[in-house]
């Protein structure tokens, strides 16, 4: 019974089995220009590395979307040759060969392309411009570093060779590749739209991935030098080993896995192609990383191969970037109808007809495992499988040939034909419409469409490519149709760093230069990127400022409170002093006024009043010539003053302390030989003005640093010694006034002329004291204010100790301005020294 149930069901078997298709027979057609292809039907080349002999090389799998990209070129081209628009009269071939995503697979038809027309042989000449190769220009191949391979070949014969995938950087430079052209944007657009999404999200402390290969090295180098210029800090940057089936890849991915880990990033960016991302998830899954957000790229974010990763739910949130481009109207109803039609025998036996026109056994099968699948096989990526590159591409390739050939929409008139190279002025400088959308090649031979943002939504475990965003000048994301995996859906932080507010610069902080604290700018200095960088000196900034503003000056303002109240101080010691001289004008010849000095009072009080009238030298803006002349106003009218005191302490103590002598030497002191005396101190004084002069005036200097915000304007001390010097003077001219009358003593009954210079010059050396010790060490306006009130301290001191009292007498004591009671008696002391 055994053995009639196994034939049974081996012939069910058979019966089941799907009947092998022509599709294989599909991709050579012969025509009056023939474009080659180069599309990946295959992936998975077999011992590739372990070549030992130049042989042909074969891949194990069968990649459905290299398939769908051949065919979206039979069908552009098809459809070219149906219609009588673009090149009536004009028939287009093809020849579409196998890459296998490998350089030395797609360098086999590449070199076959390059063949002159009608033989297996490259021509080696000195001059291409008549040599006719095997095809008018070349649709492919797929990635950048196939391109970049096969590029320059194509480059040197300038046959227009139009990518629908290679989206590397490098093959921006034409001067490198001048016949190389694609129909997707480069990687410097793709990465702009990730950073602006990481901006819109605020993550700034992120991963980076990209596979060991031409594409995700250059979109990553990329990534990280715009990442830079945007404020996004990379925690880590690695690669992912192409070669998948060496023993060390397995290693190099859990190494990937466990620094992403420690350094705990929730956002990681992903360059690779399908296979290499599919081993990093896997990988990522076996090791238990936790949920992350993935930003994918189109090139594997709408694959199949990573969708269908066991337990793909549990990665997280993957976003990605897809290129955006429309549908190609009746596609999908061709690819069903050519399925239906391989199977045909009529069909397929014509399709080998034309393939031996082709020489077609040069290669030999192009694709042997498109034979065995089916409709069914390809319908899931049929609906979104990215086919308007490779459609825009050939159309590309046909305008151009329209208008070398100068077709109309009834006939092509050009009898000669066409040469590879005389097409590329015209895709270089025109544009070309394709189903009513007019595009063109830029400066860099691409195309820049835009992006879609898309989202992977799950549903009861059906995936559904959700978009939620696109890119083409600006970002644009509905937040709202994001389901993130965090536990209330919002989008998760990943941040190094807050963005600092305006007046906050960037403190570095651990080992990554990108990560920093905000810290406040510091008064006197702005913010900048990183730095709190100091105002210039006649410059302040406020706390937490972006920008330096100009310091206003601060000297002793006429119109500020405290000017006002000194002048107003200073006009009632003037008026005081002024009635005091009008008070002895009028008492000029009583004995009190003859007794004090006569008219020597009252030039020792119009010094005072020049004295006090000096204070409005010190407030409004001071210069140079200010500064100089208020220590020497000073100077000479408050010498002014003590000499008439110098004079009358002379007189008193040759009068107290050597009455024998006296009657000689008075004469000397008194009368107009006493002003006299006057002149002479003064011209001493001057002669020490001079010296203080030559020595080093006082002059004006701008104080940055003692005000935060104000220049400070005051008159420096040049010279100390000249300054002691000038102020010394009048200061040994009070000792010795001070030491000729403070030991005198007066006979009862008799007014002591000498207690009230005494108290004068004790007064005025308690003032300097402190005027001294203040004013050695203020730096501030309060300087000028110190000079001020030692002017008018010292006046009133001098009024209050020395003249006042006698205005007392003579106004309220008048029986007391007597000879008697003012006059010294000479002779009294020697008859008690006799006694």
């Amino acid at each position: 019974m055994m053995v009639p149930e196994l034939l049974l069901c081996l012939s069910l078997g058979c019966a089941a089995a799907p009947k092998p298709t022509c599709l294989s027979a599909q991709f050579r057609r012969p025509g009056d220009y023939i474009i080659g292809g180069l599309f990946p039907f295959g992936t998975d080349p077999v011992n590739l590395t372990a070549r030992s002999e130049p042989t042909l090389v074969v891949c194990e799998r069968l990649f459905v979307d290299g398939l769908l990209w051949a065919l979206g070129m039979k069908f552009a081209i098809d459809q070219i040759n149906n219609s009588t628009l673009l090149l009536p009269g004009v028939k287009l071939g093809y020849d579409m060969y196998d890459t296998c995503f490998e350089p030395v697979v797609a360098l086999q038809p590449s070199l076959l392309f390059l063949t002159q027309n009608g033989t297996t042989g490259i021509g080696v000449l000195c001059n291409y411009t008549d040599y006719q190769p095997r095809v008018t220009a070349v649709i492919g191949p797929h990635k950048s570093d196939l391109c970049l391979a096969t590029a320059k070949l194509f480059s040197f014969f300038l046959i227009p060779q139009v990518s629908y995938g290679a989206s590397s950087e490098k093959l921006s430079n034409t001067e490198v590749y001048p016949s190389f052209y694609r129909t997707v944007p480069s990687d410097k657009n793709l990465v702009e739209a990730v950073v602006l999404l990481l901006n819109k999200f605020g993550w700034n402390w992120i991963a980076t991935i990209g596979s060991d290969d031409e594409y995700g090295r250059g979109a990553q180098g990329l990534f990280l030098s715009t990442a830079g210029n945007h404020s996004i800090c990379i925690a880590f940057e690695g690669l992912i080993p192409t070669d998948l089936t060496d023993p060390k890849a397995q290693n190099q991915l859990e190494d990937t896995i466990r620094l992403i880990n420690n350094t705990k990033v929730k956002i990681i960016v992903l360059f690779a192609f399908s296979q290499p991302a599919q081993a990093l998830l896997e990988q990522s899954i076996r090791m238990g990383l936790s949920e992350k957000v993935w930003i994918g790229t189109e090139a594997w974010i709408l694959s199949d191969i990573t969708a269908s990763i066991p337990n793909i739910q549990s990665i997280g949130t993957v976003l990605g970037f897809i290129m955006k481009a429309g549908t190609v109207p009746g596609f999908q109803k061709y690819v069903a109808d050519l399925f239906t039609s391989v199977q045909q025998d009529k069909f397929c036996q014509e399709s080998r007809e034309l393939n031996r026109l082709m020489n077609s056994d040069v290669l030999g099968a192009l694709c042997e495992e498109c034979d065995r699948i089916s409709l069914p096989d390809v319908s899931s990526l049929l609906s979104r499988s990215q086919i308007q590159p490779v459609y825009v591409a050939v159309y590309s390739v046909a305008h151009a040939l329209h208008r070398a050939l100068g077709c109309t929409h009834h006939a092509c008139p050009r009898a000669s034909p066409v040469r590879s190279w005389q097409l590329l002025h015209f895709m270089n400088t025109l544009p070309f419409t394709v189903n009513g959308q007019s595009l063109r090649f830029d400066q860099s031979h691409s195309t820049n469409t835009g992006y879609k943002l898309i989202f992977w939504s799950w549903e009861n475990g059906t995936l559904t490519y959700l978009p939620v965003g696109d890119y083409e000048e600006s970002l644009y994301v509905n937040k709202s149709q994001i389901q993130f995996h965090t536990a209330d859906q919002k989008e998760p932080t990943s941040e190094c760093f807050s963005h600092c507010k305006p007046g906050q610069f960037k403190q570095i902080k651990g080992f990554h230069l990108c990560c920093y604290d905000c810290t406040d700018s510091s008064p006197c200095c702005f913010a900048g990127s990183s730095t709190c960088t100091p105002c210039p000196e006649h410059q302040w900034s406020p706390l937490r400022s972006t920008r330096c503003y100009d310091r206003s000056e601060r000297y002793l303002f006429w119109g500020e409170p405290l000017t006002i109240a000194l002048l107003t101080l200073m006009s009632i010691t003037i008026s005081l002093t002024c009635l005091t001289a009008a008070l002895f004008l009028k008492s000029l010849q009583t004995p009190l006024v003859q007794a004090s000095g006569g008219k020597l009072s009252l030039f020792a009080l119009f010094a005072l009043t020049l004295l006090c009238l000096s204070c409005c030298l010190y407030v409004g803006k001071p210069s140079n010539t200010l500064c100089m002349i208020q220590q020497i106003v000073y100077a000479l009218c408050l010498n002014g003053c003590f000499s008439t005191f110098f004079i009358k302490s002379l007189e008193i103590t040759l009068v107290t302390e050597f009455p024998r002598c006296a009657p000689t030497f008075l004469r000397w002191v008194t009368g107009r030989r006493a002003w006299l005396l006057v002149v002479l101190c003064l011209l001493a004084e001057c002669s020490f003005c001079v010296c203080y002069f030559h020595l080093g005036p006082d002059s004006l200097q701008s104080d940055y640093k003692s005000l935060p915000r104000e220049v400070l304007l005051v008159c420096k001390t040049q010279s100390w010694f000249a300054f002691a010097l000038m102020h010394g003077y009048n200061s040994c001219v009070a000792l010795v006034c001070f030491l000729c009358t403070f030991m005198v003593q007066t006979l009862g009954k008799k007014y002591n002329i000498a207690r009230g210079i005494t108290f004068a010059i004790l007064i005025y050396f308690i003032i300097w004291i402190f005027f001294v010790a203040i004013f050695a060490t203020l730096n501030t306006v309060l300087r000028s204010v110190t000079q001020i009130g030692t002017i008018l301290a010292t006046t009133l001191g001098l009024l209050g100790t020395y003249y006042i009292p006698k205005c007392y007498i003579i106004l309220f004591k008048p029986d007391l301005n007597t000879v008697d009671y003012f006059q010294y008696s000479i002779k009294e002391k020697p008859d008690e020294d006799s006694q």
